[in-house]
């Protein structure tokens, strides 16, 4: 395995872990919005969901990558 591949491979897990916690920031962020009426966080919540699930799918093909 070259520097490179390795990496590669910590990349994405480091894009996976950054990704899951963003998520669920994200979902706590979409939950006490809905829960207080803000919708403004809701709203944001939502946006961090989608950005988390986007970051994981990344380190998942940076791994996949890696294989």
């Amino acid at each position: 395995m070259t520097d490179r591949d390795k990496s590669m491979k910590e990349d994405g897990i480091e894009n996976s872990v950054k990704g899951k916690l963003t998520d669920a920031k994200g979902k706590v962020k979409d939950a006490v919005g809905g829960l207080t009426g803000n919708s403004k966080m809701q709203a944001e919540g939502k946006v961090d969901q989608a950005k988390g699930k986007v970051q994981d799918a990344v380190g998942k093909a940076e791994r996949k990558i890696d294989k």
